[in-house]
């Protein structure tokens, strides 16, 4: 099992930069979140979650795995073909999504396996190229995926949640939100585990 890698000086450096961030890390320590390495089949898992419950993807996986022998593959996805990935319990067009970004992989419009190589923004440019992947699903996926140090998604809700749980704010700008994402900057990602425990406070 992987986890999102920090540690003290992470920790040090926010809580220089920002007192009432830093206050909340005393509090929790460091957060364990899980990461998942392979980019593929983190990339699928995240379109099958998008507009369901964490049970009912959950329940889409287990059958999506069970079809493809627990081997999640461009090869294997396009071989069961879109009837089958639909059957699993999901809607034509994000069965086709699934098939869409398996053919992207195949015939190398987006290389998975060199992707890490690029900077964030290449990243989420060449991602976001295929249908059903969005700028925040490219952004979950550097930092659970590729364990990128430092995104805070604008486009997550519970992150701008948690920003104005900790700042006691009404409402948050979007000029207000980069302010607050360049203090946190090199050690953003951490500052967004932070962030997302503060938002069902």
């Amino acid at each position: 099992m992987h986890f999102f890698e920090y540690g003290q000086p992470e920790m040090e450096y926010l809580k220089r930069r920002d007192k009432k961030l830093g206050s909340v890390i005393d509090d929790m320590g460091i957060i364990r979140r899980r990461v998942k390495p392979d980019l593929f089949s983190a990339l699928i898992e995240s379109v099958i979650s998008q507009q369901i419950s964490t049970k009912a993807a959950q329940t889409v996986s287990e059958r999506m795995n069970s079809l493809l022998n627990n081997a999640i593959s461009a090869q294997n996805i396009t071989n069961a073909g879109l009837e089958a990935i639909q059957s699993c319990g999901m809607s034509q067009r994000k069965a086709g999504y699934i098939l869409g970004i398996a053919e992207a992989s195949l015939t190398g419009a987006i290389d998975f396996n060199t992707l890490h190589t690029y900077r964030d923004e290449e990243i989420i440019r060449k991602l976001t190229v295929l249908n059903g992947v969005g700028v925040w699903t490219a952004e979950m996926l550097l930092i659970f995926s590729l364990c990128r140090p430092n995104v805070v998604s604008y486009g997550d809700l519970a992150i701008r949640r948690g920003m104005m749980n900790l700042y006691g704010l009404k409402e948050l700008s979007r000029e207000k939100f980069e302010r607050y994402k360049k203090r946190y900057s090199p050690y953003g990602s951490v500052a967004s585990l932070y962030l997302w425990a503060l938002s069902v406070l």
